[in-house]
């Protein structure tokens, strides 16, 4: 009793009990990164393809 469990769901490498490595940050960061310019590629590659569709 007393004890809390922490959450494994969401970890914010910048706030929290815990101070997290400097190598551990630079690696979520880099994951957020990565993952965002993915979705971006995705949508640009989505737009001309769709561009190229509609011209005659």
């Amino acid at each position: 009793m007393g004890k809390k469990k922490k959450s494994y769901y969401y970890r914010d490498p910048w706030r929290g009990g815990q101070s997290r490595s400097f190598r551990h940050r630079c690696i979520v960061l880099v994951r957020e990164q990565r993952a965002r310019f993915y979705i971006l590629r995705r949508c640009v590659v989505m737009l001309v393809c769709w561009r190229e569709r509609r011209e005659p």
